[in-house]
């Protein structure tokens, strides 16, 4: 009951934040999910530059799932902040258990990231130790805060759950460095999360894939930066000709998991660049 206050509140705090002419909803962005045989889905993305929110799907976006991988963005902050890890170079053993090619070998937390490898980062779940872990649950109040199960596990076995617009505004604070960890760490996470960038724009982001009885819970959460050039006076203060503006997104979907016909970590993706070029979020 107390969570489900919580998140009602969240609810109103967000969607009431601004005034109606600033959140709008999109029903037509229900078509690129309705190209992948989609029906279960939500879009929600704040473009701070105008204080505006726009979703697709409002009750799903206020609906928490398990973050799956989202969670790594979670589980490096806390790891760099009490020196679990002392930087992105962490090297961790691979314990020579076959799993997937692209994790079966040692590697660092910049290359965990990259690849979403699961082994890694339950090793680093332990060394945090479940105390701590819940400190920072707590402290951030990320989702439900629910540590249940082993330490190595929650985020996937549906006892921590999140909403994408709770999601949203987790990375927009880390974005503008408001989460309770150091500038450092929050900086440091900030760029395991660029994935890709092009002539004015950059793309970061999480993607995350979760197990729910017989279908798969999907997820794409991040932020985009818009970059345009612009021309100072010469007894500006700001020397620098570039500006940033950035957009943040959350996008989540379910897929049946007897679905083969398509590859949704692919799918995801097409999905969210559709969504920030519609907007203008991104160059088309």
């Amino acid at each position: 009951m107390r969570s489900k206050v919580l998140l009602f509140c969240l609810t109103v705090f967000l969607f009431g934040s601004c005034t109606q002419s600033r959140i709008k909803e999109h029903t037509e962005w229900g078509k690129y999910f309705d190209s992948s045989g989609i029906k279960n889905a939500c879009f929600i993305l704040r473009d701070n530059n105008h204080e505006s929110i726009h979703y697709y799907n409002k009750a799903r976006c206020t609906q928490r799932f398990l973050p799956a991988s989202t969670f790594k963005i979670f589980n490096s902050l806390v790891a760099l902040e009490t020196a679990v890890a002392p930087d992105d170079q962490l090297v961790i053993k691979w314990d020579s258990i076959p799993r997937k090619p692209e994790w079966d070998k040692d590697m660092n937390m910049r290359e965990a990231f990259k690849v979403s490898c699961v082994p890694y980062y339950q090793e680093i779940a332990r060394r945090i130790g479940p105390a701590r872990m819940q400190h920072y649950l707590d402290t951030v109040k990320y989702g439900n805060m629910k540590l249940a199960g082993r330490i190595d596990n929650f985020w996937l076995n549906d006892s921590l759950q999140i909403s994408p617009d709770e999601e949203m505004g987790f990375v927009k604070r880390l974005y503008f460095y408001e989460l309770p960890f150091s500038e450092r760490s929050q900086r440091i996470v900030k760029t395991l999360m660029l994935r890709e960038e092009g002539p004015g724009y950059k793309l970061y982001y999480k993607t995350g894939t979760g197990h729910v009885g017989d279908k798969y819970i999907c997820w794409i959460v991040g932020f985009a930066e818009r970059i345009e050039h612009v021309k100072e006076p010469k007894e500006s203060m700001n020397q620098s000709d570039e500006r940033n503006y950035p957009y943040f997104f959350a996008e989540n979907f379910e897929a049946p998991e007897s679905d083969s016909t398509n590859v949704w970590s692919q799918v995801r993706i097409d999905i969210l660049k559709d969504v920030l070029k519609d907007y203008g979020a991104m160059p088309k």
